[in-house]
């Protein structure tokens, strides 16, 4: 035990030496997590896109034509500049970024409607933003719904005046709630989940570049060029790293929706206690990656391919039940997964820790795996990497200093 702890001391204060002298693994553990929340937040803020503008080429040149024009520009997603002469004139000021849209009311529009018939009127967007499709398209068809409501209880009223009385408006209205969501913006659907990300990815990063300093500095390796305990050397390691991460934590699961009035309807304790597994096993993961991990600058190669990989596995932007099988079992296996779920969970709807229990084990699952495999990563291979390589540097060393020409002392020829 004595041995134990003094490994355990020992090694702390290396590990965090190493950490507060190296500024890259300190804009990892510090910087990322701090800027890259709010960098995506100002991306995707204001969250929804209103007034895109539209133009109109109306065939028909009715009171309903316009009827439906002046509606359209009444909503708070689409603004109409005019009307254009022809499809060709409109598609000309949609090429040149005039407009976005393009709504196009055939002949006979108004006398399709007047006979009960199906009225159509054809919408034509620019899909280089689905923001903008999507503020058309909730326009568009509430616009259709209520006019064609109008129709309806106009034409009742025709054949049956005191029908009137009875049915007006729509028989079957629908209200949409957007649970955790009350704007329906794509930055409070989405930046919950990415900020689990960018923790995880920032600790898996860092991690990873103390490993290449370890390569690359391989005599201040401490414990694992001596006969320490590996369990003790681990867990001081993995002490450093969570007190670090401990502020990046806080700050990106309370201050940063605080800041962008992201849903917050959980507990900020209750919060902390369910993402303490995913960072043990972020951390145990990143002392897998570490074997594998020979220079610095190897943990760029790491963000680049997986970051893409890891938000699409979250099933953020595709649920996880459509996955297939392999991919299904690939997205259990990242802790961020299990982080993203429950977090959106208890940040956005209010969930209790108890309510997301399933996706709490998962994430000690993964804990205690992860800890086998670093346990043995760490002894079979990273160790022995290192104490070759420190052999190596000193055979260099040595060998450098044999060849130095040693020069004769004349000073006492001269005198």
């Amino acid at each position: 035990m004595k041995n134990f702890f003094k490994t355990y001391y020992t090694e702390f204060l290396r590990e965090f030496s190493l950490v507060k002298g190296d500024m890259g693994i300190l804009i990892f553990f510090l910087l990322l997590p701090i800027a890259y929340p709010i960098v995506y937040s100002l991306i995707y803020n204001p969250e929804l896109v209103r007034e895109v503008t539209v133009v109109v080429v109306d065939h028909d040149r009715t009171p309903l034509s316009r009827e439906l024009t002046r509606r359209l520009d009444a909503t708070e997603g689409i603004r109409s500049i005019g009307y254009a002469t022809d499809l060709s004139d409109a598609r000309k000021a949609m090429n040149s970024h005039e407009v976005y849209g393009i709504l196009e009311i055939p002949e006979g529009f108004a006398r399709s409607a007047g006979r009960g018939e199906q009225a159509e009127a054809v919408f034509y967007c620019e899909m280089s933003l689905l923001l903008r499709y999507r503020a058309i398209l909730v326009s568009a068809t509430n616009v259709m719904q209520d006019l064609g409501g109008t129709l309806t209880t106009e034409r009742i009223d025709r054949i049956a005046p005191l029908a009137e009385t009875i049915a007006t408006g729509d028989l079957m209205p629908i209200s949409n709630i957007s649970m955790g969501n009350i704007e329906s913006g794509f930055d409070s659907f989405v930046m919950p989940g990415i900020l689990i990300l960018i923790l995880q990815q920032s600790l898996m990063l860092a991690i990873g570049m103390c490993g290449g300093a370890l390569r690359e500095h391989p005599l201040k390796g401490g414990a694992i060029l001596g006969n320490g305990s590996i369990i003790s050397s681990m867990m001081a390691r993995m002490s450093v790293y969570l007190i670090i991460s401990i502020i990046p934590a806080i700050y990106i699961m309370h201050y940063v929706p605080l800041m962008f009035r992201f849903p917050m309807e959980g507990n900020i304790l209750q919060e902390f206690l369910f993402i303490l597994p995913m960072i043990f096993s972020t951390i145990f993961l990143a002392f897998i990656f570490q074997a594998f991990v020979r220079e610095r600058e190897s943990v760029f190669v790491l963000w680049v391919v997986t970051s893409v990989i890891f938000l699409f596995l979250s099933g953020l932007t595709w649920p996880r039940y459509a996955m297939s099988s392999v991919w299904k079992f690939l997205s259990d296996c990242v802790p961020a997964t299990w982080g993203v779920q429950g977090f959106i969970r208890m940040n956005t709807n209010g969930a209790s820790l108890a309510q997301v229990r399933p996706d709490y084990i998962n994430l000690w699952i993964l804990t205690a795996v992860y800890a086998v495999g670093a346990y043995i990563v760490q002894r079979f291979i990273q160790r022995p990497a290192v104490r070759r390589a420190a052999a190596a540097l000193q055979q260099a060393d040595s060998e450098q200093t044999e060849a130095a020409p040693i020069k004769p002392d004349t000073s006492a020829q001269h005198r």
